[in-house]
């Protein structure tokens, strides 16, 4: 890759190494009055965040929306995030594994809320940042909290469900396995800790679901992406009441949601069908999800208070267990 040469007000700014308010309203005036419509402008911007320490509130504003613009949606179909983006944001945003600033924490959070469609993996890094402040007291999340490292609390838990609901916008009702690895992970290092109650519920939930939905995900191809983009355009279609009924659903609700007959089966009915079938089948507890359970619970010899939970939401909500988890859950009958 060439090097980065910058020129006209963006170079002036990182010389100066701090930018006003003046300089961002002449960047959104001039060379960005189009938006970010490359990957050297973007790149560009990056040299303008990492170079000023100095910087007005006005510059975070402009630059998460920027970036994110560019990112999801320069190119059609709308709302796509692919694989070459999506490891560009975190090379770009990350040094080992951890997001630099709270800044690029939340151009990251943004890019996954406004995408339709990224890889799963995207979720799980941006997981893993919740995990890095609560487990080792690292990261931007570490800047001001008043928690020590070992414990989840409230804020933790409310980013984790921003998290999982920003993935969850393409059609995703449970979690994806990595997902689920990095929750298992907070769990393992904070079992004995005083957590926020909120924490066990979404622990139990989240990784009670990704068992029984079917949450193999791949990223979208353009031409269904396009479709979905159609779907939306729809003025035909009730989305509200679509994913009304999902969120006062869950798994069940999606199901429900997708069988109505609305106008979301002009585009989206033979899809929806599928992964609605894919839902009913994925309730059941199959062999393969059984050894990862029993493999990632009680791995110290001690079933936890959370692992327990975990086991008797299983037993109430699946109507099929593998044998090989039926000793665990006997455990907590």
């Amino acid at each position: 890759m060439g090097e980065l040469v910058l020129r006209g007000p963006v170079a002036e700014i990182v010389s100066k190494g701090a930018v006003t308010a003046e300089d961002v309203l002449a960047l959104r005036r001039g060379v960005f009055r189009d938006g970010v419509v490359s990957r050297t402008e973007a790149d560009a911007l990056f040299a303008v965040d990492n170079s000023c320490r100095e910087r007005a509130p006005e510059w975070d504003v402009f630059f998460i929306e920027a970036i994110g613009d560019y990112l999801v949606g320069q190119e059609p179909p709308v709302g796509y995030v692919s694989e070459d983006n999506a490891r560009w944001l975190v090379d770009a945003i990350s040094r080992d594994g951890v997001v630099c600033s709270r800044t690029e924490l939340e151009l990251l959070m943004r890019v996954m809320e406004k995408a339709q469609s990224m890889p799963a993996w995207l979720s799980a890094f941006a997981l893993q940042q919740v995990a890095h402040v609560v487990t080792d007291g690292d990261g931007p999340l570490a800047r001001g909290r008043q928690a020590r490292p070992g414990v989840v609390t409230v804020d933790d838990v409310a980013m984790l469900r921003r998290i999982l609901y920003a993935f969850g916008g393409d059609g995703q009702a449970g979690i994806t396995r990595e997902e689920a690895e990095v929750l298992f992970d907070i769990n393992d290092r904070t079992v004995e800790a005083e957590n926020d109650p909120a924490w066990s519920d979404l622990f139990v939930k989240a990784i009670g679901f990704s068992l029984m939905a079917a949450t193999r995900h791949v990223a979208v191809d353009r031409d269904v992406a396009l479709r979905r983009q159609e779907w939306l355009d729809d003025t035909s279609v009730d989305v509200a009441g679509f994913f009304s009924r999902v969120v006062a659903g869950g798994l069940r609700g999606y199901i429900d949601a997708v069988k109505t007959k609305t106008g979301v089966e002009n585009a989206y009915r033979e899809k929806n069908e599928r992964f609605a079938a894919a839902n009913a089948a994925a309730e059941t507890i199959c062999e393969n999800e059984a050894d990862w359970i029993a493999a990632r619970i009680g791995r110290d010899g001690v079933l936890h208070e959370n692992e327990k939970a975990l086991l008797r939401f299983i037993k109430a909500e699946s109507p099929d267990v593998h044998p090989s988890l039926v000793p665990l859950i006997d455990r907590v009958a």
